[in-house]
C-alpha cells in the first residue's frame, strides 16, 4: 500500500507543473502557505490545510478552500516565522499523524533573493521526516544523518552537494563523476558544486553528521528558454 504524502505549496511566484512523481500518488494531503492556496488551486489541488498572515492570498481562493473544509491557520503579519515555515511546522505533525513518508514542498524559484534564502534554510531544519522541494524547475533534497537518498538523473546532468549550518562529515556517494568517500563538506565550501549523474545507476548520498542539500538544477533556465522560443 502506497503511503500517502504531504504536500506544501508555498506562497510567491506561482510553481510549474505539479512534478511528475506526484501524479502516481494515491493520497495527497495538501497545506498551502498564503498565495499558495491560489497556486495550488491552479494546479488542481484543494488545500486541507491552509497557513499563514493571507496578506497575499485572494479573498476567492481563501473563500473557496474555507467552504470545501480547510482548517484556516491565521498568523499575525508580525509574526516571527515565514508562512512557508509555518506551513513545514503544519506538515510534518500531519505526516505523523496520517503516517506520510515525506513532505514535498512545490513553488517558484524566483522571488527576492532573502525569501529564496530562508525558504532553503528552513528546509534544512530536521523534522522527523523525509523532505523534498522542486523550486520551480531546480529540486532540493534534504539529506539527514540515517537516510541514504536515492536520485536519478541523465548522465553529465548537473547535481550538486551543499552543507548546510555547519559541516557535514562521513559524505559518501554512488553514481555521481566526482566520488565523495568519507568526505567532509563545510558549509563555506564549493567542493559539492556541479557533480554529475554517470546514469549508470541511481545516485546515493549518504552522511554521517550535519546536513546537507542535495540540488538538481533546471536543465534550462528561463532566460536560456526565452532565447531558443525567440
Amino acid at each position: 500500500m502506497t503511503q500517502p504524502v504531504v504536500v506544501v505549496v508555498s506562497g510567491g511566484d506561482p510553481p510549474g507543473p505539479l512534478p511528475a512523481d506526484l501524479e502516481s500518488v494515491g493520497e495527497l494531503l495538501v497545506v498551502a502557505a498564503d498565495s499558495g492556496v491560489d497556486h495550488a488551486l491552479a494546479l488542481g489541488l484543494v488545500p486541507r490545510v491552509a497557513v499563514g498572515d493571507f496578506d497575499s492570498v485572494s479573498a476567492a481562493g481563501l473563500e473557496r478552500v474555507t467552504a470545501a473544509g480547510a482548517e484556516v491557520h491565521r498568523h499575525r503579519p508580525d509574526k516571527d516565522a515565514t508562512d512557508l515555515e509555518l506551513a513545514l511546522e503544519v506538515a510534518a505533525e500531519a505526516a505523523g499523524r496520517v503516517g506520510a513518508g515525506r513532505v514535498v514542498v512545490v513553488g517558484g524559484s524566483g522571488g527576492r533573493l532573502d525569501h529564496v534564502l530562508a525558504s532553503v534554510a528552513v528546509l534544512a531544519r530536521p523534522r522527523g521526516v523525509a523532505v523534498t522541494a522542486h523550486l520551480g524547475g531546480h529540486r532540493v533534497e534534504v539529506v539527514h544523518p540515517g537516510r541514504v537518498v536515492a536520485l536519478s538523473g541523465e548522465a553529465g546532468s548537473v547535481l550538486t552537494l551543499l552543507a548546510h549550518g555547519g559541516p557535514a562529515t562521513g559524505v559518501t556517494t554512488t553514481g555521481l563523476r566526482y566520488a565523495l568517500r568519507d568526505a567532509v563538506l563545510e558549509p563555506w565550501s564549493s567542493l559539492g558544486v556541479s557533480n554529475e549523474f554517470t546514469g549508470v545507476e541511481p545516485a546515493t548520498v549518504r552522511i554521517g553528521t550535519g546536513v546537507v542539500l542535495a540540488i538538481t538544477p533546471s536543465d534550462v533556465s528561463d532566460d536560456e528558454r526565452q532565447l531558443e522560443e525567440a
